[in-house]
């Protein structure tokens, strides 16, 4: 059986990279750390909300990377040795990635109680209708 591409349909040129990006999209892995929630919090707005407790703001970075929206964090190193007797607060490094659609822009981020919150707005496409000149070969 062969496997359908999307990118094959005759009616859809040049989204061969759409398909790309889900087959990259599925192979991201399904790591859990840390927790995270996306709302629409508009008609073009949205919200992504990551559970960072344990986190300073220095201690995370939001890029945007080729439409890709990567957050990382990374504690730093406390001074002193600490003997825990229990240890189940996550203190691990992460990187969490959201890839985004052309027209989706990062309003803002801030933290409020251990919750990092990034916005996110979509803005309106230009509608443009082109006339394309037929030359004479």
């Amino acid at each position: 059986m062969t496997k359908l591409s999307f990118g094959a349909h005759p009616y859809l040129l040049g989204f061969d990279q759409l398909e790309r990006l889900v087959e990259r999209t599925a192979k991201a892995g399904s790591d859990a750390y840390p927790p995270y929630n996306i709302e629409q919090s508009g008609e073009d707005a949205f919200r992504v909300t990551l559970a960072v407790a344990g986190f300073s703001e220095g201690d995370l970075s939001i890029t945007l990377e080729h439409h890709a929206l990567v957050i990382r964090g990374r504690q730093s190193e406390e001074a002193g040795d600490k003997a825990y007797l229990h240890r189940g607060i996550a203190a691990r490094a992460f990187q969490r990635s959201f890839v985004l659609a052309d027209g989706v822009d990062v309003a803002g981020a801030a933290m409020e109680n251990g919750l990092l919150h990034i916005d996110l707005m979509r803005s309106a496409p230009d509608r443009i209708v082109q006339t394309i000149p037929i030359k004479r070969e």
